[in-house]
């Protein structure tokens, strides 16, 4: 035997229950989970169709009422649903996050049902002091009605009631309003929640006497004639969502169990703004701002459906993201897709007006899905030399699709090259140039080449090289001005004869200047680091026309001073036409070249002060 002698184990510890303060949870629902406290009627309304819905799956010929009675600050919502007896009270009622479609082998059903998170009367706290539910069950007939009330302070107490108190199975919910509430708790706040809520849900529910459902959703509903059907869509899409429709587009995905309708907007938005729908869960409306329900390039339109499939957030305000509605917003894209090949072939004149307003967010889908791209190839308008037109019409005219990448480099080129009989596109909006870059992979044997300022130098014609020669005391002194701006001074003739001098640069000139003006004004080290960066991108030019009448006098002047003005003057004028942003020391020029001019005007040297 051991000499030591075996010491006992501890004790093992005692569990402990975790306390949970009612009120500091209300709080958090109702400034954290939920965005409004509307959604307690949401909530009541939820809880009654699942009652409805599992008394249903017993009893099928069961009744299905719910009926809201709102006075004075207080509030009676009953159903006909599957009740609750003194044991269902305690488990479910009475513990935070038990949800009752967990219990009694409805797990299997659980698709069926609208509530997810057991959350339930939790949430009418945000809006009431006192909740008193009173129950029957319909499972056990038998069992005496039993009244649960509770208070936000998180006590409650249960006690059974005779069978007169509630003679058929069912629940009623009483709430009475907390301070400051009560409008929350209104006959008119109610209706309208209840209409905003319940107005597609397949059971009959009723505010007093008035029904609220809207069956069936104007989407399935009969109609005369295809007009009246867009008709009342139109009208359905202005109550909803405040405008008129271009268009209506059919959403149907049955496997998803999706039904619903995408309304075409009138007029134009931003990519970058977010789109709100309207998602009905099992008729229940879950939320009216779901962003992530269709692909991103359909910003266009704005969509109302209802779901059996997708799940909803803990708050079941908004779409959960994960394999299911991946799937669904790829579907619900297709049919918008499918909805814009159906307008190409078969109704050109409903798409011009639609592309009119969205071409942008067709461009979109375009440069993603060639099929889409080949489709709108006659359609899509773009900014060309020869006009707005389609990429189609434009290659058939040009045997080279040139385009620009910017705005600025198109407003520099495309008087030139329109008269030197050079086609170019206007790649600087959104998405242009890179379908005008992919236009050769769905129209084969298409050339397409970016426009620099290369390329539109060598269609310009030379000067005469004894004429260049005897300009050249001209050209120098023209040069020596411009040379600290980063610019050089070319000669060359070419139309149209209206324009005197054309500006001339480049993406990699216009980095290089950059780079130059910001190592003039950074400190030595900083200095150092970007003149270590400097490349040897060419410089920009001013090329002047040589078959310009102006340029002609001014090229005969023998005033250096006067050339190096009208220079200045002509490389301004030139940045202006292009409408490009100007930068401080071209602002300087601009000033100094126009008092100049006008002290030559007048006679008056610019080099001494005014004689009086």
């Amino acid at each position: 035997m051991d000499s030591q002698t075996s010491q006992p184990s501890p004790a093992s510890p005692s569990p402990h229950t975790f306390q949970v303060d009612l009120r500091g949870l209300v709080d958090l629902l109702s400034h954290h989970l939920y965005s409004s406290p509307k959604v307690y009627l949401r909530e009541l309304l939820q809880n009654a169709v699942d009652a409805i819905t599992a008394r249903r799956a017993e009893q099928p010929d069961a009744p299905a009422t719910v009926r809201l009675h709102a006075e004075d600050g207080t509030l009676r919502v009953e159903d006909s649903g599957i009740g609750l007896t003194e044991s269902d009270v305690h488990s479910l009622l009475a513990t935070i996050g038990r949800s009752s479609k967990r219990d009694d082998g409805l797990e299997s059903a659980r698709s069926d049902f609208l509530g997810q998170f057991g959350i339930g009367l939790l949430a009418c706290f945000v809006v009431a002091e006192r909740i008193r539910v009173v129950s029957r069950s319909a499972r056990t007939p038998d069992a005496a009605p039993v009244e649960w009330t509770a208070a936000d302070d998180g006590s409650y107490t249960v006690r059974t009631l005779p069978q007169s108190a509630r003679p058929e199975p069912g629940t009623t919910v009483h709430l009475v309003a907390r301070a400051g509430a009560g409008e929350w708790l209104s006959a008119e706040r109610v209706r309208s929640l209840a209409r905003d809520f319940g107005a597609l849900l397949p059971y009959d529910v009723r505010v007093g006497e008035e029904p609220i459902a809207d069956l069936p959703a104007p989407w399935d509903r009969s109609y005369p004639s295809p007009a009246t059907r867009r008709v009342a869509l139109a009208r359905h899409c202005h109550d909803l969502f405040g405008f008129t429709p271009l268009d209506s587009i059919d959403l149907d995905v049955p496997l998803a169990g999706i039904r619903g309708v995408a309304y075409v907007l009138p007029s134009a938005v931003s990519p970058a703004q977010r789109a709100s729908h309207r998602v009905h869960l099992k008729g229940m409306l879950l939320t009216e701002r779901a962003e992530q329900l269709l692909p991103d390039w359909a910003f266009f339109v704005r969509c109302v459906l209802d779901t059996d499939s997708l799940r909803p957030t803990a708050s079941r305000e908004s779409l959960y993201e994960d394999e299911t509605l991946a799937a669904v917003r790829e579907a619900l894209g297709e049919r918008i897709r499918s909805w814009l090949t159906g307008l190409a072939a078969g109704d050109p004149e409903r798409l011009a007006a639609f592309l009119s307003v969205h071409h942008l967010g067709v461009k979109s889908l375009a440069r993603h899905d060639p099929e889409m791209l080949r489709t709108m190839l006659p359609w899509l308008p773009f900014e060309t030399t020869d006009g707005r037109l389609s990429l189609e019409e434009f290659a058939q005219r040009h045997p080279v699709v040139h385009f620009t990448r910017t705005v600025e480099e198109y407003r520099q080129v495309a008087p030139i090259a329109s008269a030197q009989g050079v086609g170019v596109v206007n790649g600087g909006y959104t998405y242009d140039s890179e379908l005008v870059e992919a236009l050769p992979s769905v129209r084969p044997g298409t050339v397409v080449s970016e426009l620099d300022a290369d390329t539109v130098t060598a269609h310009l014609d030379g000067v005469d090289p004894a004429e260049e020669l005897a300009l050249s005391p001209f050209l120098a002194a023209a040069r020596a001005r411009l040379d600290p701006l980063g610019c050089d001074v070319v000669l060359r003739s070419f139309h149209p004869l209206s324009v005197p001098a054309l500006h001339l640069d480049d993406r990699a000139a216009r980095h290089e200047q950059a780079r130059a003006n910001a190592e003039e004004q950074a400190d030595d080290l900083w200095a150092g680091i970007l003149g270590s960066l400097r490349g040897s991108a060419p410089r920009a030019r001013l090329v002047l026309n040589h078959l310009n009448p102006l340029i002609r006098r001014i090229s005969s002047l023998d005033e250096p001073d006067l050339i190096g003005t009208a220079t200045e003057s002509l490389y301004g004028q030139a940045l202006l036409m292009a409408q490009r942003p100007l930068r401080p020391a071209d602002s300087a020029l601009l000033n100094r070249a126009f008092i100049g001019l006008l002290e030559w005007a007048t006679h008056t040297d610019p080099g001494k002060d005014d004689r009086r």
